[in-house]
């Protein structure tokens, strides 16, 4: 019977090619408008760890000796950070700090660069799955032993080495020459997530959190000792004595990720993160010892709403646009449809259920929808070719992925439906007397 209803819907559609024309366009329009959108939207607001996420979480403790019981600051002071990072209670533990760093390549031609560097501690590679193509993190001893080596980015080894294995090699940082003990595989985590924070005053303008990793990546004892006075606070409660010596000032500067593998775990740092926030209230270094969050990788970036405002309206836009065009087609279909009417009641006289003639125009709804659907793959491709050619961050890391290659058609064949049910539900309720009375 399907069959039969596609060899119907296929003479029809050839029968009108210029409305047919003008409905696969709509269609195809309102789709790839959307899921252009549709695809940065679920780019940016995708999982960055996949299958890992759920085991990583953000402590905060509200470390500022003023503290009006708000949300803690979003890092931590030097201090509390090295005391949770020391006490090793969870499975696995990170120091996060960035800082600009003056880079140069003694076996290269490249001037100077200014890069962003990462400094941060040995699990920071294991915890959150950062792949390797030459060489390896270093280890525990070598953050206690504040070693001179690095780990570099990919596209840094490809600029400086021809992409080469470039293990051994020596880096100077600041006029201080480190070891390059390991070499990025390419590595794009969308969003950069432990980069975060401070985004939920950031009024919407977010697109930063999508950067690429930073080049350099280096333990935080030796960055302390090579990079000193080129940290940058989140924010004091009074000056440092000297601008970018953090370590005893008054600033929060440091973030902290937690590795924590079950619900016991999770809930047993949460009492330790209490208790320590307690001890140090009882000592006097912090005003309230009750203000303390824990969130997860996925809660931290809600509450810093890290995609951006701009493509939360465009997407909203978008669909509105596909609404529009909706409509657009419902009125075409009705028009095809109804001036068909004494071809319909001619059917209906001869045994045709009303059931029957409502099948045979929506599945011709649904061909016009297939073929929009592919008119709309097409656009959205060139929509998506549009967006990586802006000066946004995150621009390099827009593709469709088939999921959304997926959505693509099923959004298109939904909406040529939908579209088409009005108009099919009006054809099928053709009297078939009143036709032939006036054929």
């Amino acid at each position: 019977m399907l069959g039969y209803y596609l060899e119907l819907a296929l003479r029809h559609v050839r029968r009108n090619p210029m409305l047919t024309a003008l409905m696969v366009l709509a269609i195809a329009v309102g789709i790839g408008a959307s899921m252009t959108t549709l695809t940065v939207m679920h780019l940016l607001a995708g999982d960055p760890l996949p299958g890992r996420s759920q085991h990583l979480y953000y402590p905060q403790v509200d470390v500022s000796p003023e503290s009006k019981g708000r949300e803690p600051y979003d890092v931590l002071d030097y201090r509390t950070a090295v005391d949770l990072w020391s006490s090793r209670k969870a499975d696995r533990q990170a120091l996060v700090v960035n800082s600009p760093v003056k880079l140069e390549a003694p076996e290269s031609t490249l001037p100077p660069l200014m890069l962003p560097m990462l400094s941060t501690t040995a699990d920071f590679f294991p915890m959150f799955d950062v792949p390797f193509r030459y060489g390896r993190a270093w280890s525990a001893d070598d953050d206690e032993a504040r070693s001179r080596v690095a780990v570099i980015s990919s596209d840094l080894n490809e600029k400086l080495f021809a992409g080469a294995n470039s293990v051994g090699h020596t880096l100077r940082l600041r006029g201080k020459d480190v070891r390059i003990v390991g070499v990025l595989a390419p590595w794009r985590p969308s969003p950069l997530f432990y980069d975060v924070r401070g985004g939920r005053f950031s009024n919407g303008d977010t697109a930063d959190f999508y950067s690429k990793p930073e080049d350099v990546i280096t333990p935080l004892n030796t960055a302390l000792e090579i990079n000193d006075g080129n940290f940058q606070q989140f924010t004091c409660w009074s000056m440092p004595a000297t601008p970018g010596h953090l370590q005893n000032s008054p600033c929060v500067w440091v973030a902290l990720w937690v590795q924590l593998d079950t619900a016991g775990k999770v809930a047993a740092y949460r009492r330790y993160l209490d208790d320590y926030a307690a001890q140090q209230q009882a000592l006097g270094r912090i005003k309230l010892g009750n203000n303390n969050r824990m969130r997860s990788l996925m809660e931290w970036l809600d509450f810093n709403g890290v995609v951006p405002n701009d493509v939360k309206l465009q997407t909203l836009l978008a669909f509105a646009f596909l609404v529009i065009c909706l409509c657009n087609v419902v009125g075409l279909l009705l028009a095809k449809f109804l001036r068909r009417g004494g071809e319909i009641g001619l059917r209906r006289a001869l045994g045709a259920s009303r059931r029957t003639v409502f099948a045979q125009y929506l599945v011709e709804a649904g061909v016009i929808g297939v073929v929009g659907g592919f008119g709309g793959l097409l656009l959205t491709l060139l929509g998506l070719a549009l967006v990586r050619r802006q000066p946004v961050p995150y621009a390099d890391f827009i593709h469709l992925d088939v999921s959304m290659f997926l959505t693509t058609f099923a959004l298109s064949i939904g909406v040529s439906l939908l579209a088409g049910l009005l108009p099919a539900l009006r054809a099928s309720l053709v009297e078939p007397a009143l036709q032939l009375k006036v054929i």
